[in-house]
């Protein structure tokens, strides 16, 4: 079996890895966007399976492949905060972010080609943020990292120093939840130890 990853996230990448796995990348192509307005926990589970399920759908695809889709947002006051984009929306969340706590939602979703069924969940993690000063948030605004993550903050990088602390998965707070993804592949009757690459 492949295991395929229907993501560009490097740090999505190298957690797989870094736990055994050896994934080949497919993006989605996805756009993001389409589903604004969504709860976060129903967003973040949508697109997790809209990205698997154009994945799946790739003629380059492997027959036997299986598929894992994500997709990251980070709840706050009720709303579901993506990628910023920019560095004025990126300053304005860290505003807003600085001396509380979000919970960061994760949506997986993994399909088996050989059996043709997906399993979708999500996982949360609450994520207590420090209360920085706006030379840190501008500092850390310039080096461009923020603007490109769910959230607008890293835990395994720049970011890291701004999270005081953190309930729940750890590896959910880096775009993927190796328990979860365990326990899916379980559900489709797979061992997540068959899909170590090195051992």
């Amino acid at each position: 079996m492949t295991f395929v990853l229907a993501s560009q996230s490097p740090a999505r990448l190298a957690t797989l890895r870094k736990a055994g796995l050896d994934p080949q990348v497919i993006v989605s192509g996805v756009d993001e966007d389409q589903l604004a307005g969504l709860p976060p926990v129903e967003l973040a589970l949508r697109l997790a399976e809209l990205k698997c399920a154009a994945v799946v759908e790739r003629e380059d695809l492997p027959s036997d492949a299986v598929v894992l889709g994500c997709d990251s947002v980070l709840e706050l006051d009720g709303e579901a905060l993506g990628k910023p984009g920019t560095p004025e929306e990126a300053t304005r969340r860290w505003q807003a972010m600085r001396g509380r706590t979000g919970v960061l939602v994760t949506g997986h979703a993994l399909h088996d080609t050989a059996s043709g069924r997906t399993v979708s969940a999500t996982a949360a993690t609450t994520v207590h943020f420090a209360d920085v000063t706006d030379a840190e948030i501008t500092a850390y605004v310039a080096t461009g990292e923020p603007l490109h993550v769910a959230g607008a903050f890293t835990v395994d990088g720049l970011g890291g120093a701004f999270v005081t602390g953190i309930e729940g998965c750890h590896h959910n707070v880096v775009g993927v939840s190796l328990p979860l993804v365990r326990t899916l592949l379980a559900d489709l009757g797979r061992s997540w130890t068959d899909f170590w690459a090195r051992y």
